[in-house]
């Protein structure tokens, strides 16, 4: 795991040469078809000769959730170890290490429209000021969140809303989804972030010039897609969604 452009799957393909091992991805956009270019997608060539798991699953109108990744995950590795090899997951979803590693809370359907309704509430009075009606209601979870991280106090307002209790009710309820696997943590990332920054500026530079501003165009065009949508939302995706 790592942020990105840290060389984490520079770092995976070299370990595959050297180990029985089989890549699991734990990325929220590879997962999605058509996103290649802005998600710094293997090649086709990387992909042959390196195989991955949970990579273009999903068409980007249908949205992937951290308990489909969990679900699709144990799957995975259950399936790699039968054969006899490592599940080595890589990737910088770290929603998706932590559904993993700790379960996810298992709530009630929430009405869509509570969202919504939130969403409207924050255009108007902004996520602050949403920030501080969470702290009224789940001060645990507030202390948690910056009062600008608009998409988990949204999350924390809407179960709030919809189930009449707080995040960290559920939280406290969830009982304990023990992995059958002995894991072995490791965290790319470099001594300097300086160098991690133009990593990551030498990377957008690339991607621009390979296209990527046509490959969001294409998305853009379908029809049947929007902003609110996960894939659309991903880090560079929704940028130039908002510019298009």
């Amino acid at each position: 795991m790592g942020p990105t452009a840290s060389g984490k799957t520079r770092l995976a393909f070299e370990l595959c040469d050297h180990l029985n091992a089989e890549i699991i991805s734990v990325d929220s956009a590879l997962v999605y078809r058509g996103l290649n270019i802005g998600s710094a997608k293997p090649t086709a060539q990387e992909l042959q000769r390196y195989p991955h798991r949970l990579v273009d699953i999903r068409d980007p109108a249908n949205p992937y959730t951290a308990a489909d990744f969990r679900r699709d995950a144990l799957a995975a590795m259950a399936d790699i170890t039968a054969q006899g090899k490592v599940p080595l997951l890589v990737g910088g979803t770290m929603l998706y290490f932590k559904a993993l590693l700790d379960g996810l809370v298992e709530l009630p359907p929430i009405e869509p429209t509570i969202r919504a309704s939130i969403e409207r509430q924050a255009k108007t009075s902004g996520w602050p000021a949403l920030h501080a009606e969470l702290t009224q209601c789940d001060p645990e979870t507030a202390a948690n969140l910056h009062p600008n991280h608009s998409q988990r106090i949204c999350r924390a307002l809407e179960v709030y809303r919809g189930t009449g209790r707080p995040l960290s009710h559920w939280r406290r309820q969830q009982a304990e989804q023990a992995l059958p696997y002995r894991l072995l943590q490791l965290a790319v990332a470099p001594a300097e972030r300086t160098l991690l920054h133009q990593r990551i500026e030498q990377r957008l530079t690339t991607m621009f010039a390979s296209g990527f501003v046509d490959e969001v165009r294409q998305l853009y065009q379908r029809g049947d897609l929007d902003r609110n949508l996960p894939a659309i939302r991903a880090v560079g995706y929704r940028q130039v969604w908002e510019y298009l």
